[in-house]
Order: structure tokens, then sequence, then C-alpha cells
């Protein structure tokens, strides 16, 4: 057996076939059932002529219908591809061409956006639709979800496959269009899936994984908070289901902090996997409003943002018997690490414990001396992605050859403690110039967040005639409080130097983040334009 994500499944399914792998909304799928239902969806795509490295979109809300697809997806070697469900008509058509779309799986309601990006484009081999209660018609063939199952055979006849068969997750970061990560599934099962031990060392063999779930070592239940759209919630998935464990989702388009706790108690929920504050801050909010019994959660996780000092510190107030994890790690690199605990932060940044494979680089490739106080870029070496789909350019610059070792830097600033720990400081994409000094908005957002009043923030830069930039923040605060100007400043000179504090303050209902729960820079830079030029 290799390490090929269908294969491990199909494994685990024939281990604890009545264990319940899936439940979303009403639908409650066991191993087995969810194997079954995945194969008749792979045999209906291969009678549309899909087979081993074509691309499918999957154009979907979180539900039971995603994770179908994603494993009937990989059964026949074929390749799942993420399509932002806000994208508008022209957004959807870059995706389709970019990623060499070949069927796409989408709801009913986003017929009219999915006619309007085919436009003049020969029609997809495969147009499998939802049915969401809206009433949107294709403009080409296309087919029914469950009619399209119900079309294929359930049983388990596919031919071999490979640990090098591709895993493409499509990450946007905060600005530009997305661009394709490429996965081989065993890179991708080593650097981002925990190498199937979720806390442990990871497995030396496949057989050992499924001697794992046989034994039951692991009985988790996870959901992921995010949308599927984001690589962090995919992972997620298959991390539980890489130990024979329940995944539990919150069906439908949107995050819904009190449907979401909820859930721990209806199914028994052991870990809940979030976006950084975006998705923390309602959930406190929620907590603290609502009455909910918490006794089966046992982990929250945080990965694919930073969760920030005091959003954590509420968490663990409110929730004192379970473990926080605050995670670093992007779609390119894997899980890079932890976060340290509070007393061991950096001036506000959480310090990090990272594996042996990562470390901070300078413009030589050269590794950072722990304690210098020198700043250069994480980067992490061993198991990669082959790099970017189509675009060889931005694969040049985000994976580099030094010394004779390949590394990836994903453009995230940070030093080197002297004890070994790595303090992340923040995208340099994002770094305001102000007066000739580096501000790292991340670090300013830390510092307004420790605020009693104020919730969740962005700080982006504004033009100056003086310093070139300055730092303003757009932030909103519990009961709408009003914040002057001078008391964020006192506030903020408690935590960072007097250059980086904001200099212009916009209060606004909602901090605006994207589906991923990344920040939403355009829209805050915007804003904080609008009330600059005013």
């Amino acid at each position: 057996m290799e390490y090929n994500l269908a294969d491990l499944y199909e494994a685990i399914a024939d281990t604890v076939p009545d264990n319940v792998a899936l439940a979303s909304g009403d639908v409650h799928h066991s191993y087995a059932d969810l194997d079954k239902r995945a194969n008749r969806l792979a045999h209906y795509l291969q009678s549309c002529g899909i087979g081993a490295g074509d691309h499918i979109g999957l154009h979907l809300f979180n539900g039971h219908e995603f994770v179908e697809a994603i494993l009937a997806i990989f059964k026949i070697r074929a390749v799942g591809i993420n399509v932002n469900y806000r994208f508008v008509g022209p957004e959807v058509r870059y995706m389709i061409d970019n990623a060499d779309l070949k069927g796409l799986i989408t709801q009913r309601r986003f017929l009219p956006v999915i006619n309007e990006a085919m436009q003049g484009l020969d029609p997809l081999s495969a147009l499998i639709v939802i049915e969401d209660g809206a009433d949107g018609v294709a403009d080409q063939e296309s087919i029914e979800y469950e009619t399209a199952m119900s079309q294929g055979s359930e049983e388990r006849d596919f031919g071999p496959r490979s640990g090098d068969d591709l895993y493409i997750v499509y990450t946007g970061g905060t600005t530009g269009m997305p661009k394709g990560v490429m996965w081989r599934h065993e890179d991708l099962f080593f650097t981002g899936l925990q190498g199937g031990s979720p806390g442990g060392d990871p497995v030396e063999s496949p057989e050992q994984l499924i001697e794992q779930v046989k034994e039951g070592w692991y009985t988790v239940s996870m959901l992921p908070c995010a949308p599927f759209i984001h690589g962090s919630a995919q992972w997620t998935q298959w991390i539980c289901h890489l130990t024979g464990g329940k995944l539990v989702l919150q069906h439908g388009p949107s995050f819904d902090a009190k449907r979401i706790l909820s859930l721990v108690s209806e199914e028994e929920l052991s870990t809940l996997s979030l976006v950084g504050d975006a998705m923390a801050i309602p959930l406190v909010e929620e907590l603290r409003a609502g009455d909910y019994d918490m006794s089966n959660l046992a982990v929250i996780a945080s990965a694919g943002a930073i969760l920030s000092a005091s959003i954590q510190a509420e968490l663990e107030e409110l929730l004192p018997d379970v473990m926080i994890i605050n995670s670093f790690g992007t779609s390119e690199s894997g899980d890079l690490g932890r976060a340290a605990e509070d007393e061991d932060s950096h001036e506000g940044r959480p310090s990090f414990y990272m594996g042996d494979d990562v470390t901070v680089l300078d413009e030589e490739g050269k590794a950072i001396e722990p304690g210098s106080g020198d700043i250069g870029l994480v980067a992490r070496s061993g198991r990669l992605p082959l790099g970017y789909y189509k675009d060889p350019v931005k694969t040049a610059e985000r994976f580099k050859e030094f010394n004779g070792k390949r590394w990836v830097v994903p453009g995230d600033f940070a030093t080197i403690e002297e004890d070994g720990r790595i303090t992340f400081l923040g995208r340099g994409s994002k770094c305001i110039n102000t007066g000739g000094e580096k501000v790292f908005p991340e670090e300013v957002e830390e510092a307004l967040k420790a605020h009693t009043d104020i919730i969740d923030a962005l700080v982006v830069a504004v033009p100056d005639p003086r310093f070139g930039s300055k730092v303003a923040a757009v932030f909103n605060t519990r009961d709408n409080a009003q914040l002057s100007l001078d008391e964020v400043k006192q506030h903020c000179r408690k935590h960072i130097a007097g250059y980086k504090i904001p200099r212009q303050i916009t209060i606004t209902e909602t901090v605006s983040r994207m589906p991923s729960g990344k920040p939403d820079y355009p829209w805050a830079e915007k804003i904080a334009r609008d009330q600059a030029s005013a």
C-alpha cells in the first residue's frame, strides 16, 4: 500500500466500516456508506471520460457532497480543485482556465455565475449540480448530483494508485488571483496531515496507520469551522478520517458560531479547527452570551492564521479544560509549528516551536543567528510541494535552492530567539514603511486587540506627506464603544514602539475577512484611504 489518500481511506473503511465517518446536517454516513457513495460518483465521472490527472472543480458550500466528491475524485486518480463560492463570473472563468477544469460540481444557485464564466468556452465534460432550493438553469448539459450518484456502481474496482498522485489546493493569500499549490499525496500526508498521528510521531508505514485505527488509538470527532475552499479545512477532513474518527460539518454557506457550539454537545465533538481570530472572536462572544455544554470538547486548534494572544487568553478563560493549539503554517509549507506559552512571547508577537526542517533565512539563504535580533524569512526544507500549477515564475519566487537544498519561503518575516524559538513578525507584502521605519501590521493588530473594547482590527498604510505612509487602523468594538484616537494611542504605547502606533483610526460595525478567515486588507485599505482623503 502507498501513501495515497484514496488507498488509505479504503483500507480504513474496511477496518472500521461501521464507524461514523461524516455528520453533516441530517446526513450521517458510516465509513462503509461514504466509501460506496464515493465509488458511485467516481464511476459516473469515469463514464464522462474523466480519469487520472484530470481536474474537477468543487464549487461548493461545506456539506457531505464535498467530502464524497473529493474522495471520488481521488479514487480515479483525478484532482479536485477548490473554487471559491464567492467568486463572480470573471473570477470563476479564471479558475476554469487556470486550473484546466474538465468537470465541475456546483450548487444550483451558482449556475448564473457558471453560465457567465463559460461564455465562449467549450462545454465541460461533466457539470454536476447540487439542489439547494434555487431555480438556476445551466446553459450546457448538466446532471443533478443524486442522479449522477445513482448512475454509478458502488463496486470498488479501480486500478492501482500512487503516492505521487497530485493534491492541488488553490490559495489566494490576501491579494491577487489564486495559485494552485501542487502536493504529492505522500508529501502532504507527512507535511500537512500530521503523518497519520495527530500530536504524535508520524507513522512509519501505511500498515502501521491501519493498525492504529484498528486498535482505536484515536477517538476524535472534528469540526472544521472554515469552508472547504480553504486548505486548512480540507486537511482537517483528512486528518480526521485518517484516524477513523467522525468528521462533523456545519452544513451551509456561512460560519455560524451558535450552531457550531451547539454541535459540540449534539455530535460529541472533541476538536474544533478554526482559522485565527476571524472565527475565534464570534465563538468567544457567543460563549459569553449563551449557555453551552462544552464537556466533550478537548481541543481548539487554529491554523491558517495566527490566533491573537488576547483572544487565546479569552478562550482559555472561558474553556479552562480545553487545550488551545495555535499553529502556524501555509498552503505552501504545511504545518510549521505551534505557539509557545504566553510568557514566552516576543513583544506581544507569538513565538513558535518549529520542526527540524524549519528555520529563518537571510537574503543569501543563510540561517539567522539565534538571539541576534536579525530579521529574515521563514523557510522550510524536506517534503515540499512541487510548485504552483502552470506558474514557473511564481514557483521560482517561492521555492528556492540554497547550498544544494530546496526550500519553500512563504514570505513571512521572523527572527530566531536565543533558545531557537521563531518569532513571527508579519508578511513583507503588507509591511508599512513610515519615515524609513518598517511596521508589520500584525504586530499593531495584536496590540489593538489587547484593548478590552476592541473586537477585531486590521492595520494598513495610507499616504502621508511627511512620512510617505502612516499607520491606519480599522476596527470594531464591543457594544459599538466609541474610542478616540488619543485613547487608542495611549493603549498602544503599552505594547508597541511609538512609530508603530496608529495615526488614524476608523471604527466600523464589523471587520471584513475573507471566507477563509484571512484578513481582507483591500477592504480595510479602501476605508482608511477614503477617510484620509475626506
